[in-house]
């Protein structure tokens, strides 16, 4: 076996990829960081960023939140409106006082690549991937530009459409898909947030979401047909749909410049093992899971959180049995995200076409989980445990501090 380049090579600097260098650079495992991008594009890529309290809470042992706080807002409830209705549920109050930040993206990839650059730590930007192999023990990593690094790890958190996941020969894993039957509008707009929460509108129209995103922009999402793309709904379309679906008596919608428009296919994927001999998978490389609920960014933050977990186990101890811990730990918790993201999408969504032989039996199974989550004490706890996520010593793998 020929000598490592590195101890863990993390491709992507996105999310997750930078907390595994960050929590390994602080334990003196020698890391580098490879990315596509340049600096300039990962700070600029505009996100939503609904954040878990355990994502928080890790963040903050590792002295990676100042910003966030200082910056970021707590959430603590949020808003059901349907057929005219609308209640709150303030599901912080059913978790023990737990809460959510909203804090975007691009703000948490600004703060993480700060503080591993600030600490010493090295990131190659614009450089492309070509391929992933793990062999020997090892893994080779070989990019576009002739540079081939080998490593003892690798930390593959480049996205499902990225290098890492190419790494993994078909054969050694399974992957269960899902193309769901809905689709988004995603924009943003300079608009005052209407609402100080989270609102989420069942319409027979279709979903509509109002999202906070700081107190001069607000982030909407509508579900579109089939069919139709952005030129087909103008900004007079949009805010008409906008005022209908989220409509409520006394309220009043903030409108302004839309900046921001995109169209959102609604795909949820999981690979299991998350792992081929010392490639590991994180974020979007192992899961792809819909908006909804927003669990994203904290299933790749608590990969990473427990791949450096892994390695530092495993440098520690030499057993293969560490390794496997990784993946067997992590499937059940995104398959947890990903139940809670698809009842939520189907709680909120309408079946089109609407004079389906089951459109009207969805609808209602709909009416009684609203009603479940307006009416039972058991429901909302149940719905709080989720939306909030679970706490960071109760994750599995959590209490190995790093």
């Amino acid at each position: 076996m020929s000598k490592a380049d590195t101890t863990v090579v993390v491709l992507g600097a996105g999310p997750a990829g930078l907390t595994v260098a960050n929590l390994l650079h602080a334990r003196g495992v020698d890391t580098v960081v490879l990315d596509r991008c340049t600096r300039e594009q990962l700070v600029g890529r505009s996100r939503a960023g609904l954040l878990e309290h355990r994502t928080v809470e890790l963040l903050d042992r590792n002295g990676l939140a100042s910003r966030l706080h200082a910056e970021g807002t707590v959430h603590r409830g949020c808003e059901f409106r349907s057929a005219g209705t609308s209640f709150f549920t303030d599901y912080s109050a059913h978790y023990g006082g737990t809460p959510h930040w909203v804090y975007p993206q691009q703000e948490i990839v600004t703060d993480l690549l700060d503080a591993y650059e600030a600490a010493g730590g090295t990131v190659h930007y614009a450089t492309a991937v070509e391929s992933v192999r793990a062999e020997s023990g090892q893994v080779v990593v070989e990019c576009a530009d002739g540079a081939v690094w080998r490593a003892d790890y690798a930390a593959g958190a480049d996205g499902q459409h990225g290098a890492s996941k190419h790494g993994v020969p078909v054969e050694a894993v399974t992957e269960y898909t899902m193309q769901h039957e809905f689709r988004w509008l995603t924009l943003l707009a300079h608009a005052a947030p209407s609402a100080e929460h989270t609102v989420y509108a069942q319409h027979e129209n279709g979903f509509a979401g109002h999202l906070l995103r700081s107190d001069t922009v607000t982030r909407f999402h509508l579900q579109i047909p089939f069919g139709d793309t952005i030129e087909d709904w103008p900004d007079e379309r949009i805010w008409t749909e906008l005022r209908t679906r989220l409509a409520k008596p006394g309220w009043t919608l903030n409108e302004g410049e839309i900046f921001s428009k995109n169209v959102l296919e609604m795909e949820s994927r999981v690979t299991e093992p998350m792992r081929h001999g010392r490639l590991f998978l994180l974020g979007d490389a192992a899961h792809v899971i819909t908006p909804s609920g927003g669990k994203g960014m904290n299933l790749a933050i608590a990969d990473a959180a427990e791949f450096a977990e892994t390695v530092v186990r495993h440098l520690r101890s030499g057993s293969e049995a560490d390794l496997d811990r990784y993946s067997q730990l992590r499937v059940p918790d995104v398959w947890k995200a990903q139940e809670f993201s698809h009842a939520l999408l189907h709680m909120m969504h309408t079946y089109y076409p609407s004079d389906s032989p089951d459109a009207a039996f969805r609808q209602k199974l709909q009416q009684s989980r609203l009603w479940q989550l307006r009416n039972s004490p058991a429901y909302a706890r149940n719905f709080a445990e989720n939306y909030i996520g679970p706490p960071l010593d109760g994750l599995p793998g959590a209490e190995a501090q790093l």
